[in-house]
């Protein structure tokens, strides 16, 4: 139907109808005995106004068939229909399909419940929205605005089996667009494909975009942590995996090279599509509305899909709803994992090679979270013993020593080169290195930064209580303050508070070993509790918690080692090494070491001399 015969029908519609209302004959009027005269003329009243209701209906229908093929081609006649919702079901999600656009339409995750204690719905209807679009005839056309036929033999699945559900708009026989869902047993993946079967001629060979809009809802205590743990995260078809960034700003990027998957992160769940073959580009971006509490981030994906691989049956994905948990993600797909932060380069390894595994085998024997961390903190400090007894026994030494380094600083005051080189020949008769002391307490750091991303990411603390905190993924709360201070917040952590007490014991405890840090330094070490008191105020109670337990239990094995220490014995070898080392050489690092720091003491004089 052209314009011209869609603009003299809409005439035609509206002559009939100004004719019916203004224009049709009266009913004469009759007197009160002829009754069967007045039950008549009503009658061919209304004969006539019901012709003229069906004549609009006829009219707006073909009127509506005729937007409908100009919109949808050969796939108008399924514009209009009824949507089925069906529900399926493993032991790990609950997942609502739709007929309207074959989607998934909703995704609850059973095992786990938002802040609120209200079941976790990670996608809905208002909150998550794709759109495909193919073109047919050179025409850009929303498949996802169609009504499907669907078909299924069961909804719920547990253990090996699996089950599968098919959406078809069959433009005859042979020709059809599927999209077939099929989810197994266990997991939170859902096999994904979208199938041209016969469609050459009616769809073209330009290739389609998936748009996939998600708001991602807030399920958390805290939504400013939230908002800083959410992005985009993405594999690149060849390259190294990365995001978009956590800031609160609008983020875009676009990967031309394509995608393997993609992922709408949130801190402790993700909704992601993995492509089995490839997305050929992608363009990702985020934003946040600051007014919408409701909402942590909002994220879009426009993904181009080879049209080549919908026809030829190449169109295989595969969804994944579900936790940031490691050990369920590095199971998807290669790079997954990396949703979950484990932290840069050495901590990361620390975290997947040695924090993990004993956090799981615990896990497996032990329910309670709280005693879990305590065994964690002895099992470290354990394999860190080695390097702890050596850093005491430097510092043992380095007191042993004092008495003769006082003197020697008493001797050359003010003259801090030749105090230098005269200490550092002290050490070498000695038999002492230096950094001896240094060295293994900067092995232990990779281990005590691993859990900064360890226990805030850790879904395993999710909602676990122990003590008084309510949930050690988050902050412990014992007070409210009535107002905000800067960089602390409005609570107080006493899970904080108490690490904070015990650190500054342990530095106390630790300096009366340590003869070499002397001055402003020996102040300044005492600042460092202090910051963390407010850096970790708002940090996940089972951080703060490990490093109180990690502070008590060093302090034991401070009182060990005390034991074993003999300050005599010390001396006396140290006494047999200056006479083995009275004629010995320097090493090649004593000599470079005097020179850099003779070095360094004249660029002191210079500089006081110019000023």
């Amino acid at each position: 139907m052209d314009k011209n015969q869609i603009t003299g029908l809409v005439l035609m519609l509206a002559l009939m109808t100004i004719y019916f209302q203004f224009f049709a004959p009266e009913v004469p009027e009759q007197p009160v005995e002829q009754e069967t005269i007045e039950t008549t003329a009503p009658a061919e009243s209304t004969q006539q106004t019901s012709l003229a209701s069906d004549v609009v209906v006829a009219a707006d229908d073909s009127l509506t068939s005729a937007i409908h093929k100009e919109r949808y081609g050969v796939f108008a006649p399924f514009a209009i229909g009824e949507a089925e919702e069906i529900n399926i079901e493993n032991e790990s999600v609950k997942i609502t399909l739709s007929s309207l656009g074959g989607i998934v339409k909703r995704v609850e995750l059973k095992d786990y419940l938002t802040y609120s204690k209200e079941p976790l719905v990670l996608i809905d209807r208002n909150s998550s929205k794709s759109d495909l679009m193919l073109i047919s005839n050179y025409k850009p056309i929303n498949v996802s605005e169609l009504y499907y036929r669907a078909d299924y033999r069961k909804l719920e699945v547990t253990g090996t089996d699996s089950l599968q559900v098919s959406f078809q708009i069959a433009v005859d026989g042979g020709r059809y667009l599927e999209h077939k869902y099929t989810l197994g047993g266990t997991g939170f993946q859902l096999r994904y494909e979208i199938n041209l079967v016969g469609m050459d001629g009616i769809i073209d060979n330009q290739d389609a975009q998936l748009t996939w809009v998600d708001n991602m809802k807030n399920v958390e205590h805290t939504l400013k942590e939230s908002r800083a743990k959410t992005t985009i995260n993405y594999q690149p078809i060849g390259g190294d995996f990365d995001d978009l960034g956590v800031g609160e700003g609008a983020e875009s990027e676009t990967i031309e090279q394509g995608l393997k998957w993609f992922a709408f992160k949130q801190r402790f769940f993700a909704s992601a599509l993995i492509a089995e073959n490839k997305i050929s580009k992608a363009t990702l971006s985020t934003f946040v509305d600051t007014s919408d509490s409701s909402t942590v981030k909002s994220g879009t994906a426009v993904l181009t899909l080879p049209i080549g691989d919908l026809k030829t049956g190449m169109g295989k994905f595969e969804y994944y709803f579900g936790p940031n948990d490691y050990t369920v993600q590095k199971k998807v797909v290669d790079g997954f994992e990396q949703n979950v932060d484990l932290g840069w380069f050495i901590f990361r390894a620390v975290n997947k090679f040695l924090i993990i595994p004993i956090f799981n085998l615990l896990e497996n024997v032990i329910s309670n979270y709280g005693v879990i961390i305590i065994i964690l903190v002895f099992v470290i400090r354990l394999i860190l013993a080695p390097l702890t007894y050596k850093s005491h026994m430097s510092m043992a030494k380095m007191k042993v020593l004092k008495p003769e380094m006082d003197a020697i600083k008493e001797k050359h005051d003010g003259d801090m080169q030749k105090s230098q080189q005269e200490t550092m020949e002290l050490y070498r008769k000695a038999g002492i290195n230096p950094l001896s002391g240094c060295i293994p307490v900067l092995l232990q750091f990779p281990f005590l930064l691993a859990m900064f991303n360890f226990f805030p990411n850790s879904i395993e603390l999710r909602q676990q209580a122990f003590l008084w905190a309510e949930d050690l993924s988050t902050y412990d709360n014992v007070l409210n303050l009535p107002f905000t201070i800067p960089f602390y917040g409005d609570h107080v952590s006493m899970f904080c508070l108490l690490m904070t007490a015990s650190t500054l014991l342990y530095t106390w405890s630790n300096s009366q070993m340590n003869s070499q840090m002397q001055g402003p330094m020996k102040s300044m070490q005492y600042m460092m509790p202090f910051m963390f008191l407010f850096f970790l105020n708002s940090f996940s109670a089972g951080l703060t918690f490990y490093y109180f337990v990690s502070n008590i239990v060093s302090f034991g094995q401070m009182a060990v080692f005390r034991k074993f220490v003999d300050e005599d014995k010390i001396l006396k070898v140290m006494e047999e090494n200056r006479k083995k080392n009275a004629n010995k050489k320097k090493s090649k690092f004593q000599l470079k070491l005097e020179e850099a720091m003779k070095a360094g003491e004249e660029q002191r004089k210079k500089g006081k001399k110019k000023k």
